[in-house]
């Protein structure tokens, strides 16, 4: 099949999956096939712990003892670059990809989410002490850039046959004795950690000999400032209007004051940037990525003007609408590691159509700016508490022993009293059980 007739296919699957969250796990992998964004054996694959065994978890980690789940789920209505896409989450707290869900919905309103993503560059550090004079070992370095460069090339020649490899060099000086020398390394699909510290490895006799220093450490970081991801969105005042908040205006505005809120205040930007990360870390672990140092690096760039700021900006556009944006340094990998042996993260990259690493960054960003949205929104209207105790009744409901349509059923009636006890859910369970049974008499 030809690439153009692939993105006819591409351009007729809807996120929009009306009804998803109300339907048992077998009939949503059944629409997921109905609607091409899963061909059948991988739908039934998805079932259990989707193939994941202990075999392949022995070969991953250490000192293997058993498995531990976590919840896959989708999150549906994204709209990325133009494309329908769904975003595979992997998570175990309650309302998140409702949230993404939703907000995503919002987005979809006004276009949905643009995104713009810079080459992927993973950086090399090797640190320099005792370096005898910084403006001599600094000049040696810039003239032999290009040699070590080519050295560098040179000992990934299956990198460079894939279209990436060294592009640059970098000196930083940290105080009067020690350098930083960075290797920008553009390692394509692959967040290429292990790949950059060898390299650095092998460079450090160079850089001493350039220097007269010593080597330190080598090693790459996890502040990717060099592939950082933009995506933007922008909701019409109208759509953000409801039952019980009518004006849109009104619900466009009390989300500025909670941007404003955390851009003056380092403990609510914490908790801002936490729900921009509930987002992206779902669909990290769902693809079998390094989220750990994504969040690493995405809060250390909130920090980089000296004080912790907000990772999102929302403002006013000019037709009164709601508009966001997110920056971050996103390292994502599509190859190598876990997408090579846990046939999960396999069938999650599949599900997500990602075409690469960079798409893979983006569809995870436009996931935060998603779940950040529905926080704020959730905040400054009825609470942030209504859509989590919603989902945590249920969690009570299967607690005290429902199954089934019996789950909806008991946590309806605890959400109605606003009452969550396991015992109360045991008493209405009971209620059910015995009403149904002595209907069948």
């Amino acid at each position: 099949m030809s690439d153009d007739k692939v993105k006819a296919l591409e351009v007729k699957r809807s996120s929009r999956l009306t009804g998803f969250y109300q339907q048992s796990p077998e009939r949503r992998r059944a629409r997921l096939v109905e609607s091409r964004w899963l061909a059948p054996e991988d739908a039934r694959a998805c079932e259990g712990l989707g193939g994941f065994d202990e075999a392949c978890a022995d070969v991953m980690v250490e000192n293997v003892i058993g498995l531990h789940g976590l919840p896959l789920g989708v999150a549906l209505n994204f709209v990325v670059n133009g494309r329908d896409r769904l975003v595979p989450m992997a998570v175990e707290e309650p309302s998140i990809i409702a949230a993404a869900s939703y907000a995503a919905r919002l987005c979809a309103e006004g276009g949905g989410f643009t995104v713009q993503a810079d080459a992927p560059i993973t950086t090399a550090q090797v640190q320099l002490l005792e370096v005898p004079s910084l403006e001599a070992a600094r000049e040696a370095l810039r003239a032999g850039t290009p040699e070590l460069l080519a050295a560098a090339n040179a000992l990934m020649p299956a990198m460079c046959a894939r279209g990436g490899g060294a592009r640059e060099l970098e000196v930083r000086v940290l105080d009067a004795t020690t350098l930083v020398v960075h290797l920008h390394v553009d390692t394509r699909d692959s967040m290429g950690a292990n790949l950059v510290n060898s390299v650095a490895e092998d460079l450090a006799p160079r850089l001493v000999a350039l220097t007269g220093g010593r080597a330190g450490l080598k090693i790459l970081t996890n502040l990717a400032d060099r592939r950082k991801v933009r995506v933007r969105a922008r909701v019409p005042a109208s759509a953000l209007a409801s039952e019980r908040f009518q004006d849109g205006a009104v619900v466009r505005d009390a989300i500025l004051e909670a941007q404003r809120f955390a851009e003056l205040d380092v403990y609510r930007a914490v908790t801002h940037n936490k729900g921009v990360m509930n987002g992206v870390d779902a669909v990290l672990v769902a693809c079998g990525n390094d989220w750990r140092a994504v969040e690493a690096g995405a809060h250390a760039y909130a920090a980089r003007h000296g004080g912790y700021r907000p990772l999102t900006s929302w403002w006013k556009g000019p037709e009164g609408e709601l508009c966001g944006e997110l920056e971050l340094p996103l390292a994502t990998s599509t190859v190598g590691g876990a997408a090579r042996t846990h046939p999960g993260v396999q069938r999650a990259l599949k599900l997500a159509g990602t075409s690469g690493a960079v798409d893979l960054a983006g569809l995870a960003a436009a996931a935060g700016l998603a779940t950040n949205l529905a926080a704020l929104k959730a905040l400054s209207t009825d609470g942030i508490q209504k859509g989590h105790m919603a989902l945590h009744a249920r969690r009570v409901a299967a607690e005290a022993g429902a199954s089934g349509e019996l789950v909806g059923i008991i946590a309806d009636r605890l959400s109605r009293e606003r009452v969550y006890r396991p015992e109360r859910a045991r008493e209405i369970l009971e209620a059910e059980v015995a009403r149904r049974q002595g209907g069948r008499r």
